[in-house]
């Protein structure tokens, strides 16, 4: 079957992918936590970005093909094909890094599977990491701009994820504020999964303790059905020595 020659595919390009995204966040930081790069950094960083984009458009354009529903498959995957499709231009390049982002999803998840909690607090670190040199991409430099360094872009993506913010550090800028809904989202998203967790952990705590009472409660029974059985036992040689008497 088509869909099944997918999986396969996607079964071995899950570790050259998740390299690749991990190049491509590694090219899309350096030139912005180092803004005085020499050209040939700044050269390598964006030829790494093109390679690894077209290695995903690759990945992308193969999965559709060996999908049985194509149609299907593209409408559950329209982040990558969005972002695949738009220009290679500097004001998406944020936007861009998405399409990495959604790789180390898709195909890092398998690793951490069954452990929730870690796998979501490992995305928020990452996309907060990411967010912090979106954002600071966008506002350094420009008009107004109060967030000028990584420490202070940092300090900014923990309080919007947080939920908390503290309105010392913001963006002035368009795209610095599409960064920072897509931040606000992943941190309302992030309070949702930790909370449903605990809450799923209290539940199973709670079951098992009332499935030991009920163990314990059936035990009691048993012993109890066993004690009254030795009573009649007992008075049942009593009587009988009793007559022999």
């Amino acid at each position: 079957m088509p869909d099944t020659r997918r999986e396969r595919w996607e079964d071995h390009a899950d570790g050259p992918l998740v390299g690749a995204a991990v190049a491509f966040l590694a090219a899309y930081a350096w030139p912005i936590l180092q803004p005085d790069l020499p050209g040939w950094g700044r050269t390598a960083c964006h030829v790494v970005t093109v390679l690894v984009w077209v290695a995903f458009a690759v990945d992308l354009a193969v999965r559709v093909s060996l999908s049985d529903d194509r149609l299907r498959f593209l409408r559950r995957n329209w982040v990558d094909v969005v972002t695949l499709a738009l220009p290679m231009l500097r004001p998406l390049r944020a936007l861009r890094v998405v399409v990495a982002l959604s790789v180390l999803g898709r195909r890092g998840g398998a690793f951490a599977r069954g452990r929730v909690v870690a796998s979501v607090v490992a995305t928020v670190a990452v996309v907060g990491f990411v967010a912090a040199l979106a954002v600071l991409d966008a506002e350094r430099g420009r008009p107004g701009a109060n967030i000028e360094g990584f420490a202070d872009a940092s300090w900014w993506a923990v309080t919007t994820v947080t939920t908390v913010g503290y309105g010392d550090r913001f963006p002035v800028t368009a795209a610095g504020r599409a960064v920072a809904v897509g931040l606000m989202v992943t941190g309302i998203a992030l309070v949702g999964v930790v909370t449903a967790a605990l809450a799923s952990w209290f539940v199973d705590r709670l079951s098992e303790v009332q499935a030991a009472e009920d163990r314990t409660g059936d035990q009691m029974d048993e012993l109890a059905a066993e004690v009254r059985a030795l009573r009649r036992e007992v008075q049942a040689m009593r009587e009988q020595a009793a007559r022999r008497d």
